[in-house]
């Protein structure tokens, strides 16, 4: 065991070499811990979050967002809270904490980044309440972390260009093959181990490093549970209504695990196009 673990950890450096992985913020840690007690304590975690004023700010606004559909915004953290429930701020709050965590880099692609996924990841968060086996809340969380990797190879590479939603590969390679063939590492690698280093559930920790690997994901190979795939599946579908509303494409990464997702979450191509049509008619969803 002693020698397995030694070669993990040559291999994480190999990994992360030169590559800046952020800490787990105290706030998040110490939110955490009073998450995982028998009692948590509302109005201890609503005066954590509340102690940053630029945390609790953001939190309001995305809370009154038309995402939320709040019949009257909430005024306060404690407020939010008690409207939206322990789990789904926790996960507001990991999201708005990620978004803080990397905030140097080139400008116009950070917002580019957190434009789609932020959008990409409400988009999840409605499929999963039709969806059954997936959670919303981390499948919220799973989708903003997704290619978080991403941002940490923008820090580290200044001349890497994250590949969006949309954009398309050359001769339809995927893109962490592409990324290993120049960098030696891919973002979903990096991603990965971000995630476990911020505490995530064990299951979005994998999904982040499997969520280009459809091949494998459908032959069982990498002994991913099922849990994983579906919100590997749900998300990859999320993105293909992004990229279908926004830009009037089809995904080149939905291309590659169409058959993937559709099998797995039990749809037709008739029925992905329905959904379509009922997420577009969800106020404020693609704005």
């Amino acid at each position: 065991m002693e020698q397995e673990s030694a070669i993990l950890d040559d291999n994480t450096e190999q990994i992360l070499e030169g590559i800046c992985i952020p800490p787990c913020p105290a706030i998040l840690t110490k939110l955490m811990q009073e998450m995982r007690s028998d009692d948590p304590d509302f109005p201890k975690i609503s005066k954590l979050i509340s102690t940053d004023a630029s945390m609790a700010a953001a939190m309001l606004k995305t809370v009154n967002s038309p995402f939320y559909g709040l019949r009257s915004p909430a005024t306060s953290v404690q407020q939010a809270t008690a409207l939206l429930g322990l789990r789904s701020v926790a996960q507001l709050v990991t999201g708005l904490l990620l978004r803080n965590a990397f905030s140097s880099g080139s400008s116009e692609l950070m917002d580019e980044y957190w434009e789609s996924s932020s959008t990409i990841a409400q988009i999840s968060a409605v499929l999963a309440r039709q969806i059954k086996g997936v959670d919303r809340d981390e499948a919220y969380t799973f989708a903003l972390f997704r290619d978080c990797g991403m941002l940490a190879m923008m820090e580290r590479y200044p001349d890497y260009k994250p590949l969006f939603p949309g954009d398309a590969t050359k001769d339809r390679v995927s893109v962490t093959a592409l990324e290993n063939e120049r960098y030696k590492t891919d973002h979903a690698q990096i991603g990965h181990h971000l995630a476990r280093a911020w505490l995530l559930p064990e299951d979005i920790c994998q999904s982040v490093l499997w969520h280009h690997d459809y091949a494998v994901l459908q032959s069982g190979q990498a002994g991913v549970k099922n849990k994983c795939s579906r919100y590997i599946a749900l998300v990859l579908m999320a993105e293909w209504m992004f990229v279908k509303h926004t830009m009037g494409i089809e995904s080149e990464e939905w291309q590659k695990g169409r058959d993937f997702a559709l099998d797995l979450l039990g749809l037709s191509d008739d029925d992905l196009v329905q959904e379509l049509v009922q997420m577009e008619k969800i106020a404020g969803i693609f704005e």
